[in-house]
């Protein structure tokens, strides 16, 4: 792609991955030349190389961006081992680390640095209502949280506007926690987890994205700001909402015994763990939600006419 004098360049890690693929092509439409930030080598213009994991990033091939949006990191819904779980930490912390000295040693540098951060901040809280001034939570996901957000620290001391998008699940056809929830619920087999107590704080991968690009565009928005839809559920809901929009019941319990079998460690730190996150910055700035509800969200991204195949 060409630039021209008017056009804003904007550099994007995580670029392959779920949400940089829907990412990408929104940037592109929306008037900005994108510069990919990958591992791979020789993949041609558009595109920067790194390597976080031996610290290598090019100065230069950053020179003059006027904007960043950092994704990368090891996906978490996997079942962790020690190691991996060192690898989902070094992959975010290590990486925005990196980028933020990169940033801070540009001449020009960024106006902006959107660098990615996780409601699992937030830790097991509950029904307790979370925005972007309730305090951290404990455990794994939350340590990882806050050394993530830290390691941006050298581009916000360097006069760049910091904002970490807390991302709730972005919900998507064909990708994401969405798409490995599908199989039973069309099964008629779906349910909840365990009591299905526990807030699910979720968006449309629709609304994500132009969250982010609203962000850009807003300056008075800096440090976190939950990306999240206005209205979490709980998820006996969101179990119950899914089997309505496929037409199919819902009406099995995955018991908890069962969920730490299959994914360990991360059942009790992800996925029985209760996080009521709002958007509460995002709706004070004006940003209007194409998604608000879980239905709408869902009958958007199953119901359409290029995903009928999947009901």
């Amino acid at each position: 792609m060409t630039s021209t004098p008017s056009q804003p360049r904007i550099a994007v890690t995580g670029s392959s991955g779920f949400l940089g693929a829907a990412l990408v092509p929104a940037l592109g439409a929306a008037g900005w030349q994108v510069i990919r930030v990958t591992r791979t080598a020789g993949t041609g213009a558009g595109t920067a190389q790194w390597d976080p994991a031996r610290g290598l990033l090019d100065p230069a091939a950053l020179a003059g961006v006027d904007a960043v949006i950092h994704l990368a990191g090891a996906p978490i819904d996997t079942r962790w081992t020690p190691e991996y779980k060192r690898t989902i930490r070094t992959s975010r912390v290590d990486s925005t680390a990196l980028l933020a000295r990169t940033l801070a040693s540009l001449r020009p540098r960024p106006s902006v640095l959107l660098s990615a951060s996780a409601v699992g901040i937030y830790g097991d809280r509950g029904d307790t209502e979370l925005d972007e001034a309730s305090t951290l939570g404990d455990g794994y996901l939350a340590d990882v949280g806050r050394a993530w957000e830290a390691a941006a620290a050298p581009a916000r001391d360097a006069g760049i506007r910091v904002v970490h998008p807390r991302l709730g699940l972005a919900l998507a056809r064909g990708g994401g926690a969405l798409a490995k929830m599908l199989p039973p619920f069309e099964l008629g087999a779906g349910g909840k987890i365990g009591r299905g107590t526990q807030w699910m704080s979720w968006i449309a991968r629709d609304d994500l994205v132009e969250a982010l690009e609203f962000i850009l565009r807003t300056p008075a928005l800096s440090g976190p700001v939950n990306v999240t839809s206005p209205n979490p559920v709980t998820n006996a809901e969101f179990a119950r909402t899914l089997g309505q929009v496929l037409h199919r019941p819902a009406v099995a319990t995955i018991p908890p015994f069962v969920v730490r079998l299959l994914y360990g460690e991360l059942a009790d730190a992800g996925l029985l763990t209760s996080q009521r996150a709002v958007p509460r910055r995002l709706l004070a700035a004006g940003f209007v939600f194409g998604h608000p509800t879980l239905e709408s969200a869902l009958r958007h991204e199953l119901l359409s006419s290029h995903a009928s195949r999947l009901v």
